[in-house]
This record gives C-alpha cells, structure tokens and sequence, in this order.
C-alpha cells in the first residue's frame, strides 16, 4: 500500500469514527459521577484497600503507626529498607524506629552518595519500601504519589514489599477531589511522574492467569492513622 492510500484509510476511518462520537451534554451537574467515601473515610479507605489485594491497618494516633510498622518488619525479615522523605515519617521518627531494630535504612541523602551502579545494586537489595503518600483516594483505596527527590517511585516499585503510612489529612473521598487538589495548587506543582497505586502489582499476561509481584510488590499494606499526631 502506498502513502497516499495509507493516509486516505487513516482519514475514512477518523470520519467513521467520528459519526459515532459521544457528546457531552450541557445540562448534567458539574459534580456528576462524583460518589465520594461515606461518613467515615478512613475505614472506606482501608475497605478499599483490602478489596483491590492489600491489607490495611487502622490505628487510631500516627504514634501508633510506629508498633504495627514493626511488626511488618518482623513478619516479612526485613533487613533494609528503601524510605521516601517525608513529614509523616519524620513525625513517625522512622529513622529512630528502624535503629531500634537494626533494620539499615536507605534514602535520597544516602543513595545521592553513592555511584549509579552502587545506588541500583543497593535499592535492588531492599527488602521492603516505606513510604506516605501525596494523597490517597478513598472511593478507591488508591495512593496518589507525586515524584520528587526523596520520594522515588522505586521506593513502591522495586522492593518486594511494600508499606505506605498515611493518616487522616491525607484521605480525599473521590478521585474528583484529587483533580481538583492538582489544578488548585497549579501546573508547577505537578511533577515529571504522578502514579495512582491501587493494590499489589498485578499482571494477566502469563497463561490468562492473574499473577501478583511480577512487576512490582507483591505484598502492599497500609497503615492508616485516625489523626495526624
């Protein structure tokens, strides 16, 4: 086939397409589709959670976050960790926590240090990421993360665990609330990578059949704490 005949085909197939094409109507609510998390959003976000292949874990102050990410070293061996930098875990004392139990922690500052093959071998090592969230998404169970020096997305990528702390502040109801947290703070606010992560990484591509840790994390768990403090 030659060029013309190929973009001739291009062309009929974009009219056909057309013809067929959905168009918005002008009299729905502006809020339309909008189905928000109930009264309570922490315990829709932890149902949510556990619907989509995680496991969450409300606790009711962020010190208590502390104990039960503890035990998450205990049940799964973890020996290193692969940390974000963030308020939350700062208030969490997550560096102090991780001392106590001799589990070695791995950040930005550490890695930055370090030469990029020796920076691979060491977050390929980890036995589990740590991080908050930008936000999280209730109607969904969904951790919104926003890339940033510190908050790497390997951090919930590479690791074979992985656990996210976030408290209540954090939680939107709807998807709808996080477009409108995006557009309100601006378009410098967005960064080069914004990832939705809703449950454990999850494939279909071996046999039809749906497999768990083959991309990412196959253990994904959320701590989430009743206040902030």
């Amino acid at each position: 086939m030659n060029r013309d005949a190929f973009l001739q085909r291009v062309r009929d197939a974009a009219r056909s397409g057309n013809a067929h094409r959905v168009h918005l109507r002008d009299d729905l609510p502006p809020r339309v589709g909008y189905c928000g998390a109930g009264e309570d959003a922490v315990a829709r976000m932890a149902t949510e959670v556990n619907q989509v292949g995680g496991q969450a874990q409300i606790v009711d102050r962020l010190t208590d976050a502390g104990p039960a990410l503890l035990a998450l070293c205990k049940e799964y061996g973890a020996r290193t960790a692969f940390c974000w930098e963030h308020p939350v875990l700062e208030r969490l004392g997550l560096d102090q926590l991780l001392q106590t139990a001799d589990i070695r922690r791995l950040n930005h500052g550490l890695l930055a240090a370090l030469p990029r093959d020796e920076q691979r071998r060491e977050i390929l090592a980890a036995d589990m990421g740590i991080s908050s969230a930008s936000w999280t998404v209730a109607e969904t169970g969904s951790l919104a993360m926003l890339s940033a020096p510190g908050r790497e997305r390997l951090a919930s990528l590479a690791p074979p665990v992985h656990v996210a702390i976030v408290t209540r502040s954090q939680i939107l109801p709807d998807l709808f609330d996080l477009f409108d947290k995006l557009v309100a703070a601006g378009p410098e606010y967005l960064p080069s990578n914004l990832t939705l992560i809703t449950g454990p990484s999850k494939t279909g591509d071996l046999e039809l059949r749906l497999t768990t840790g083959v991309h990412g994390p196959g253990k994904w768990r959320v701590i989430v704490c009743r206040e902030d403090g």
